[in-house]
């Protein structure tokens, strides 16, 4: 392999830990805005002060669960 290749073959490897990371940040976010909304809005419609608290907790597991799922577990 030339220099160059193996220059382009790290960038490469360095681009998609970057995209797997960014990747985990919104499933992570995503999961907890999602359930926390929804909880917010069951709070709102049900006159409750807990049911957000538990979206974001809910949100939160199903999010890391997602995760280990599409990227195989803990290394």
């Amino acid at each position: 392999m030339s220099r160059q290749q193996i220059d382009q073959a790290r960038e490469k490897s360095t681009t998609h830990g970057k995209d797997q990371g960014l990747t985990i940040l919104s499933y992570l976010l995503a999961g907890i805005g999602l359930y926390g909304g929804l909880g917010w809005l069951a709070d709102q419609l049900l006159n409750t002060s807990f049911l957000m608290v538990l979206g974001f907790i809910l949100g939160m597991v199903v999010s890391f669960y997602i995760i280990i799922k599409r990227y195989g577990g803990v290394a």
